[in-house]
């Protein structure tokens, strides 16, 4: 089964959930969901699995669960795939 990791910039407490676009290899994504007890991580893989069309447990947070900076792993699909269902968003 295909997978890949992807770097990700988070802002927490945003007006709504949002795709802002790549800052180099790493995915700008805001999130609505305060920083507080893991509330903003559920919400961020919540949000992507939706956008990229799978399973809530096909993306895994990996690293950065107190950062803004966060690694996650997408299972049942390619980096070359990943990147093409958000870049049409």
């Amino acid at each position: 089964m295909p997978h890949c990791t992807l770097e990700l910039k988070t802002i927490p407490n945003a007006p709504r959930n949002e795709i802002v676009g790549w800052l180099g290899a790493a995915l700008k994504v805001k999130v609505h969901a305060p920083a507080v007890e893991g509330k903003a991580n559920d919400e961020l893989i919540e949000f992507l699995a939706g956008k990229l069309q799978l399973h809530r447990r096909s993306v895994t947070l990996l690293r950065g669960d107190k950062s803004r900076q966060k690694v996650v792993q997408i299972d049942g699909l390619d980096a070359a795939e990943v990147k093409i269902r958000l870049s049409s968003l």
